[in-house]
């Protein structure tokens, strides 16, 4: 699993947004626009792109924490390395 790109979402974003990302799961599989949420709760969910109102993937709660916690991560080394820029 790797993070191919994140994208913190614009101060005023969408609801509880923090950003979007890409995410190659396998060298085969790549997801394109997911979504990182913080939860009421505190929380971090992900949620994949949608068509048509419905949602392109789902994930196992254990594959869901993997993925939010990688794009986490990944936030935070791209944060970092913006401010050094």
């Amino acid at each position: 699993m790797r993070i191919l790109d994140v994208r913190p979402e614009p101060p005023g974003g969408i609801g509880n947004t923090i950003a979007r990302f890409d995410i190659a799961l396998t060298n085969e599989l790549r997801l394109i626009n997911l979504k990182l949420v913080r939860a009421r709760d505190g929380g971090l969910r992900v949620y994949s792109a949608s068509a048509f109102g419905r949602n392109t993937a789902t994930f196992s709660p254990e594959l869901a924490a993997r993925i939010a916690e990688a794009a986490w991560k990944s936030l935070g080394e791209n944060t970092l390395d913006a401010a050094a820029a």
